[in-house]
């Protein structure tokens, strides 16, 4: 188990988390702050100088889940990780890849009032992992108190147990947590993903219209950059059944037919990735009834849009744009195509 005490910079997050350990037996502390701290060593300055903040870094990202699944590996029992996460595609993102890992991770938050943060702010050091060009003393920690009080109104506290902490000392905030971990208080985050791949694997996606031939995308929860509605197919199930069993998991929508073939797309492995084949179906066209009654039935997408090619471009990664470019192609021509690495053949 994880739990990861979220909350703005000056909340008292790893004060209470170094108490945290003394009372829950079997737990380890674990600082992702060391990880940027590594990060900012290894990476080339030029480069830490094209981002705010060592959390824009994927790398960065794909570290604290690699490393706090291998120390629970290690160590099993419980990691408290104390770590300020105000982007919800971040949260997502980490909390995803724990939950591939089959690692519940309980979410709680120190909310002291905004006077009281700003009052511990002024008193602190800046953090030794901020890149090169970051402003100094004080300014980094005021920065973030509006993206705090921005996400405390939109996501934040939906799957988060909220702790006051303003007239706590970091042993009662401990002492707090410890009892409400024990009391079942603290629900596990309810963002799922399914395991990481092991080998090559075969996915189905599938393309749904408007009336204005815009393209149905969608959010996912446990991994960057938006995407069609569509999934893994599952052993001894027929790709295109799987993307219409997908859409209706996703979405809500029952496709009655069987959706045409548009692209068949080779993806090279990329580590750690595996890649596989990469299949994109033609839903059809919806009705403006039907494209208003779209679901997120589950947890595992944040949001839906419907969206032009060159929209699209803007929000799909780069090698699902290019998927999707010769899969529009291939839906004028009538005929299927053949990539490779996203790029036709033949």
């Amino acid at each position: 188990m994880i739990v990861w005490i979220n909350g703005a910079f000056g909340a008292g997050k790893t004060t209470a988390a170094r108490e945290l350990i003394e009372l829950i037996p079997n737990s380890t502390l674990f600082d992702p702050e060391d990880i940027g701290a590594a990060v900012v060593r290894l990476l080339p300055p030029k480069h830490l100088t094209e981002v705010g903040d060592f959390q824009d870094l994927p790398i960065w990202r794909r570290l604290v889940i690699d490393t706090a699944a291998a120390m629970l590996a290690e160590l099993g029992g419980t990691l408290v990780v104390p770590m300020t996460l105000l982007r919800q595609e971040y949260r997502d993102e980490i909390f995803g890849g724990l939950a591939a890992r089959r690692i519940a991770v309980r979410h709680v938050l120190l909310a002291p009032a905004e006077t009281i943060l700003r009052e511990r702010i002024a008193g602190r050091e800046t953090p030794p992992t901020l890149p090169p060009g970051e402003m100094g003393r004080g300014h980094w920690a005021y920065d973030h108190i509006e993206p705090y009080r921005a996400a405390l109104a939109s996501w934040l506290t939906a799957d988060a147990h909220l702790i006051d902490t303003g007239a706590l000392t970091p042993y009662e905030t401990a002492a707090r947590i410890a009892e409400d971990l024990g009391a079942g208080t603290v629900p596990v985050c309810d963002i799922v993903q399914t395991p990481e791949p092991t080998a090559e694997t075969v996915a189905a996606g599938v393309l749904l219209f408007d009336e204005h031939d815009r393209v149905l995308l969608v959010d996912p929860t446990y991994k960057a950059g938006w995407e069609f509605p569509g999934g893994v197919v599952e052993p001894g199930e027929a790709p295109a059944r799987a993307g219409v069993r997908e859409v209706a998991e996703e979405t809500g929508i029952q496709l009655e037919d069987v959706p045409r073939l548009l692209v068949v797309d080779w993806e090279p492995p990329a580590p750690p990735g595996y890649g596989g084949l990469r299949l994109l179906f033609d839903g059809g066209r919806l009705d403006s009834a039907r494209a208003g009654a779209v679901l997120l039935p589950g947890p595992e997408l944040r949001g839906w849009c419907f969206a032009s090619e060159e929209e699209a471009a803007e929000l799909l990664p780069p090698v699902r744009y290019e998927r999707l470019r010769w899969a529009l192609r291939a839906r004028e021509r009538g005929a299927a195509l053949y990539l490779e690495a996203g790029v036709p053949i033949g």
